[in-house]
C-alpha cells in the first residue's frame, strides 16, 4: 500500500479525523477491549495466594500468541499514571489465555497494585512477546529446568508446554522456594509421569544448590539443556557446575551492584533542572528531581526508558561497561553517572 492510499484508506482517514488523539483514545470510551491497533487484555480470573496473584488474560485480536520461556510487558494506570513491568507467562503457550503469577513484592507499584485491585473485567495494556528464553526445535533429548522465587514462571510454562506436546524425552524440574508458593502441588502432581522428575527444595531444611541437589534429580544433566531462572546467586552457582555450552538463563533482577559513586551532577537540559549525582540510577535520580521519564520494567529489559546522554560518562550496572560517548542512547534504569552528566530530558 503506499503511502497516499493509506492516508485516503478508512482506517487512515479515521486517524486523521481522530487527531491529535489515536482512534483507539476513542474506542476505548465505546469499550476498553475496543482496539484498532494496541494490544490490550482482560482479566477474565484471579486467583489470591499470601504472596502472589495469579492472572488469566484474554488478549485482544492482535495478539500472536509466545513462546514458552518469553515475557510481555503489562501495563496499568495508578494515579493517572501509566506503568509497565514484565512477566512471564506461566502457562503452556498451546493454551487459549495467558496465564501471569505476580508476586507482591514489598514496595513493588505495580505488583502491589495488581495484588489488591485485580479483578474480573479488569482491562490492562499488554505488549507481543518478547525474548529468547526459549525451548529449541526440535526439542532436545532431556530437558532441565531449574528456578528460584518468582523465576518459576518461565519454566513452568515449558514444562507444562512440554507436557501438553506429549514429550518423550526426559525432563528434571528443580526448584527453590522459602515458602509454599505457587505452582507446587501442580509441580508434584506433573512427577507422576514418568518422563518427570520433579524436587522443590526449602532452603531452611534443604540448604541452596549444589552438584548433590543436581545428581539426585537428573544423573543425566551433562547431557541436558538446562534452563535456568531466578536469583543472581542460583544463577551464578548453576553456571559454575553446568557450564556455559548448554545453558540458557534468564534474569529478573539486577545483578551487580545498582549504584554508582555520588559526586557530580547531572543536568536535565530539556526540563532546566540540575542535581547533585546521589549514585544512583539515572532513572532512580530523575523521578527525585521531580521529572517522569518514560520507563518500564526497570530493570534493562524493556528499553521503554532509553534516552540520549549529551555529555558526560555512565556505567551500565548490569555489564560493567562505560560510556563515554556524547549524543548516545543509553537505559536510564540501569545506568549510574560516573561524574557529571547531562542527559536530553
Amino acid at each position: 500500500m503506499t503511502a497516499a492510499s493509506k492516508r485516503f484508506s478508512p482506517l487512515g482517514l479515521a486517524e486523521a479525523l481522530a487527531t491529535p488523539h489515536a482512534v483507539d483514545r476513542y474506542l476505548e470510551l465505546i469499550h476498553p477491549m475496543l482496539t484498532v491497533r494496541e494490544l490490550r487484555a482482560a482479566v477474565i480470573d484471579v486467583r489470591r495466594s499470601p504472596s502472589s496473584v495469579t492472572l488469566t488474560l484474554r488478549p485482544t485480536r492482535q495478539w500472536r500468541g509466545f513462546a514458552a520461556g518469553q515475557f510481555v510487558r503489562v501495563s496499568v494506570r495508578i494515579d493517572g499514571r501509566l506503568h509497565t513491568r514484565c512477566y512471564s507467562p506461566a502457562g503452556s503457550d498451546r493454551a487459549t489465555g495467558i496465564e501471569l503469577t505476580i508476586r507482591a513484592h514489598d514496595g513493588g507499584l505495580v505488583s502491589q497494585y495488581l495484588y489488591a485491585n485485580a479483578r474480573p473485567g479488569m482491562t490492562i495494556g499488554l505488549s507481543a512477546a518478547e525474548g529468547t528464553f526459549v525451548l529449541p526445535a526440535p526439542r532436545p533429548s532431556r530437558v532441565l529446568l531449574i528456578s528460584g522465587g518468582s523465576g518459576i514462571t518461565p519454566v513452568m510454562s515449558m514444562l507444562r508446554t512440554l507436557c501438553d506436546e506429549g514429550y518423550a524425552g526426559e525432563v528434571a524440574f528443580l526448584h527453590y522456594a522459602r515458602d509454599e508458593g505457587p505452582y507446587l502441588d501442580e509441580l508434584r502432581a506433573l512427577a507422576v509421569r514418568p518422563n518427570v522428575t520433579v524436587r522443590v527444595r526449602h532452603p531452611a531444611r534443604h540448604g541452596y544448590f549444589g552438584v548433590a541437589h543436581l545428581r539426585a534429580v537428573a544423573p543425566w544433566f551433562a547431557d541436558a539443556e538446562t534452563f535456568v531462572c531466578g536469583p543472581p546467586a542460583l544463577m551464578a552457582a548453576v553456571r559454575e557446575v553446568v557450564g556455559s555450552e548448554r545453558l540458557h538463563t534468564e534474569e529478573f533482577t539486577l545483578g551487580g551492584s545498582a549504584r554508582g559513586d555520588a559526586g557530580g551532577a547531572i543536568t536535565f537540559t530539556r526540563s532546566g533542572v540540575t542535581a547533585d549525582n546521589s549514585g544512583a540510577t539515572l532513572l532512580e535520580q530523575a523521578e527525585a528531581a521531580g521529572l517522569t521519564p518514560e520507563h518500564g520494567c526497570r530493570m534493562g529489559i524493556c528499553f521503554s526508558c532509553v534516552q540520549v546522554k549529551t555529555a558526560g560518562c555512565t556505567r551500565n550496572v548490569r555489564t560493567g561497561e562505560t560510556d563515554s560517548d556524547p549524543d548516545h542512547e543509553i537505559q536510564l534504569c540501569i545506568s549510574v553517572p560516573v561524574g557529571d552528566v547531562a542527559l536530553d530530558i
